[in-house]
């Protein structure tokens, strides 16, 4: 059987094969091994939607993958290897997230996208609804760690259409726009995971690192939302915006954490941005705190004083499985008005390179989204 409403109308065929645009990424390397060209369009298996994909986030994942920053031979931060031609493009057997990266294939783990067909057995209802995708699927059931991730294990939202499995979709009744919706799920998810798996609570102060950037402004508004005291660390120029969103205090990212803020006066550290400042974090925990991460963009080698940390009986919480319910968590706050987007910019899908590049300026505020070119019947 073929998938329900399927209209071969929307796409350009050649030789006979639907075709869709797309950003195919072809090896680890530079901003040239991402190629937007003509691909088929995805085949919807048993259990599968496909959707088009209205807008698709940025986000630091998809760059660290095409550089093969996950690599234990690599050691400094992602912007230092992400311009033309600085990394030598060659495949690394453990640059992936849990394995080699299946090059060629498409990125994007974010989604806000229209169900255009679902497979046999698949609620017919969904068609036509917008969608989000939640693109951390844990795939031996929630009571394993075990994770697949939609952009990095199998083709994702950068491309006119994307196939995805049924589960993992969940329509949203909001007046958000298509590309506000695309801002959320990765940045959110991470941030909502990393509060959730912290358990933080109503009055505790919580430090987030990085505070300007999407994981960052989205960990900001999610501990507000709990009825935390937050506190910031950012740069001079983004103090007031970081403010905007609810930060109770701001740190600038070039003070002495330990002079500022004093020993032991935080409960919770929300840190993905690790490098030199790692050790201050600790020191600035409460003992009995607990320090939390899903990222080291200032590079993922630190130096761990263990005294500071079995002295101070500090948890560290490593996370990138997402818990059961940190999606439908964010798709209830988001319908009921409990966060907002934050948008920097926005770039046709054809333009990535240019969004990355800005991305990796870290000038803006929030997250970038691309735009597919329109599909027509």
């Amino acid at each position: 059987m073929e998938p329900r409403a399927l209209q071969p109308s929307r796409f350009d065929v050649i030789n006979g094969q639907p075709t869709m645009k797309a950003v195919v990424t072809t090896g680890n390397g530079g901003y040239d091994e991402l190629s937007y060209r003509d691909v088929p369009v995805p085949v919807v298996l048993p259990g599968d939607v496909l959707l088009q994909v209205l807008a698709a986030g940025v986000n630091n994942t998809e760059i660290n993958t095409r550089l093969g920053w996950y690599s234990e031979r690599v050691s400094t931060s992602t912007a230092h290897d992400a311009g033309d031609g600085e990394l030598t493009p060659s495949t690394r057997p453990d640059g992936g997230w849990s394995a080699a990266t299946p090059f060629p294939f498409i990125q994007g783990t974010d989604c806000c996208g229209l169900v255009v067909a679902v497979s046999p057995g698949v609620d017919e209802g969904l068609i036509g609804s917008r969608v989000l995708v939640r693109p951390c699927i844990r795939s031996n059931g929630f009571l394993s760690m075990d994770t697949v991730w939609m952009g990095s294990d199998f083709d994702g939202a950068f491309a006119q259409f994307v196939a995805v499995p049924a589960a993992e979709v969940f329509p949203v009744n909001s007046d958000w726009t298509d590309v506000e919706l695309a801002s959320i799920p990765c940045s959110s998810g991470t941030a909502e995971n990393m509060l959730h798996r912290a358990r933080v609570g109503r009055g505790e102060h919580v430090l987030v690192a990085g505070s300007s950037g999407g994981v960052g402004s989205a960990t900001v508004q999610l501990a507000k939302r709990r009825g935390a005291i937050v506190t910031a660390i950012t740069t001079a120029t983004k103090r007031d915006q970081v403010r905007s969103i609810g930060a109770d205090h701001i740190v600038d990212r070039d003070d002495d954490l330990v002079a500022v803020l004093g020993l032991q006066s935080v409960d919770v550290v929300v840190d993905n941005v690790a490098g030199h400042a790692f050790g201050d974090m600790l020191k600035v925990l409460r003992r009995g705190g607990r320090y939390v991460s899903s990222g080291a963009i200032g590079g993922p080698l630190v130096t761990l004083d263990m005294r500071t940390f079995y002295l101070n009986d500090l948890t560290l919480v490593g996370c990138t499985a997402w818990d059961e319910p940190v999606f439908t968590n964010l798709i209830s706050y988001i319908e009921r008005g409990d966060i907002r987007p934050l948008i920097a910019r926005t770039f046709p899908l054809e333009q990535i390179a240019d969004a990355q590049r800005a991305f990796l300026d870290k000038r803006h505020v929030g997250n970038f989204v691309l735009v597919p070119a329109p599909i027509y019947q």
